[in-house]
């Protein structure tokens, strides 16, 4: 089976875990931690890194540290993984949905002031699939209504817009490193920011809000979202190769691109002229062109020993939202589309170019026999 997305090792991983393991640093102090936190911030263009536990809980952090709470809204796309609205709602706040640009698959900044109101605190724009966001034209709503703008680049690392990488653009990036991500520690996540007061709050705040001076006494309710030494020296290893992974997973994309674009049905994912698309997961569109549907692709897929997965599902009309008391409002066409005929090929930092070949035949095959 060609997996859809296995972490690429082999570096300095059981160099450096072995380390946490002979010097007893296994929990959330330990060198590596801090080494991991400097290096990656500093390589998204940021002053400031805090790492924590996973990549939704560094979108909690940021919104607690920006004491985003009930009352508040956070615009968010109306296409990304839950945890977005989830972490809103963690803090009590209500996520807002715009949908997205039917191209790039981003949050569509020429809707997003028109959902602006005196409730209105953060912009959360996700830089889906590894492509950026307009940041430009986001920033500049933000800067108009005088939000905060929170980047989703959890499936971004390395991404770039305008020459910025993602995360380091707004007041507060976050990132995932779980395990099917560019840079991985199996789980694991970071806040980056370039705002000394905002990274303050957020370290104090992932460790139970300890206060310096009198550490048992907790002036607010804190979380424990403590990265491990053990987790931090992985990823540690993995950002030492992170222009590696990146290559790799562009030159998947350049040779799928090749390979699939004369192939009617199919939509391919694009690069604008403002970024660098590091294609975190190869995804493609599948339209009645092609002449079966999205899950008759990926069932014939799978018996022919290749890994597929769908899209995610529209947030707004999702269960967690009603019984939240949340309503979306609007119709979301660009959203509902994607999710509805949206699915990722093999995608792997370590997939070969025989690999690609056989994934690429297997869909000409399907093609030409629907």
């Amino acid at each position: 089976m060609i997996p859809v997305c296995n972490p690429m090792l082999g570096g300095n991983e059981q160099k450096y875990v072995n380390d946490c393991l002979q010097t007893n640093w296994i929990s959330s102090s330990g060198k590596y931690v801090k080494a991991f936190e400097e290096g990656f911030s500093a390589y998204c263009g940021a002053r400031h890194g805090i790492a924590v536990t996973s990549g939704t809980t560094a979108l909690h952090l940021a919104l607690a540290a920006l004491k985003i709470g009930p009352g508040d809204e956070v615009i968010l796309p109306a296409f990304t993984i839950a945890s977005c609205a989830f972490a809103v709602l963690y803090q009590g706040a209500t996520p807002v949905f715009v949908d997205v640009e039917p191209d790039t698959w981003n949050m569509d900044p020429r809707l997003v002031e028109e959902k602006v109101n005196r409730r209105t605190r953060a912009v959360m724009p996700v830089h889906i699939y590894g492509h950026p966001c307009d940041m430009d034209a986001i920033r500049a709503v933000a800067r108009r209504r005088k939000l905060r703008v929170i980047e989703d680049a959890a499936e971004a690392h390395g991404a770039e817009y305008k020459g910025q990488r993602a995360g380091g653009i707004g007041d507060i990036g976050c990132f995932s490193f779980y395990a099917n991500k560019i840079i991985t520690c199996g789980e694991g996540g970071m806040v980056v920011t370039n705002d000394a007061q905002i990274a303050e709050r957020c370290r104090s705040l992932k460790n139970l809000n300890f206060l310096t001076q009198k550490r048992f006494w907790h002036q607010d309710v804190g979380f424990n979202y403590r990265m491990t030494n053990i987790q931090a020296a992985i990823g540690l290893a993995q950002f030492e190769r992170a222009a590696e992974f990146v290559a790799n997973r562009r030159r998947n994309a350049q040779l799928y691109q090749e390979r699939l674009k004369d192939i009617p049905g199919l939509v391919l994912p694009v690069e604008k002229d403002y970024a660098k698309n590091v294609y975190w997961m190869y995804g493609l569109l599948v339209t009645r062109e092609f002449g079966m549907n999205r899950e008759q692709i990926m069932a014939n897929l799978r018996e022919m020993g290749i890994e597929t997965r769908t899209f995610f599902y529209a947030l707004p009309g999702q269960p967690f939202l009603r019984k939240a008391g949340v309503k979306a409002g609007g119709r979301f066409p660009a959203a509902r589309r994607i999710a509805r005929e949206g699915m990722y090929l093999p995608s792997g930092s370590d997939l070969t170019v025989t690999q690609i070949d056989q994934v690429c035949e297997a869909l000409r095959r399907l093609r030409k026999g629907r």
